[in-house]
């Protein structure tokens, strides 16, 4: 697995953490960065202008996906202006990796 960072461009939230995604290596295409992406961040991949390597980069084609390296940090780059937010994140339960047993324990 390839495992990326990923946020989404908007210096006006006041939290813009990045998630760690991880891409199967055999899948390593525009596509399938796009999706897992939107996906983990709870973005409609139709309101993505482009996607951002950090920090002044733009991947445009499947080539520019293969070459990126472990833990590198992209951004989403959202068509929608702060008006019009048109995208929602995800609560904790909702994410892929939460485990709610895990949350409940007590020390």
């Amino acid at each position: 697995e390839l495992v990326l960072k990923v946020r989404i461009q908007n210096p006006n939230l006041r939290e813009n953490d990045f998630i760690e995604i991880e891409l199967d290596r055999q899948e390593l295409t525009y596509k399938e960065l796009l999706r897992v992406s939107c996906r983990e961040l709870g973005v409609n991949p139709e309101h993505v202008q482009k996607i951002r390597k950090l920090p002044n980069t733009m991947l445009r084609k499947d080539k520019d996906v293969a070459r990126l390296q472990d833990f590198q940090e992209l951004e989403l780059v959202l068509t929608v202006s702060d008006k019009n937010l048109l995208f929602r994140v995800p609560t904790l339960s909702e994410r892929s990796g939460y485990n709610k047993k895990a949350s409940e324990l007590t020390y």
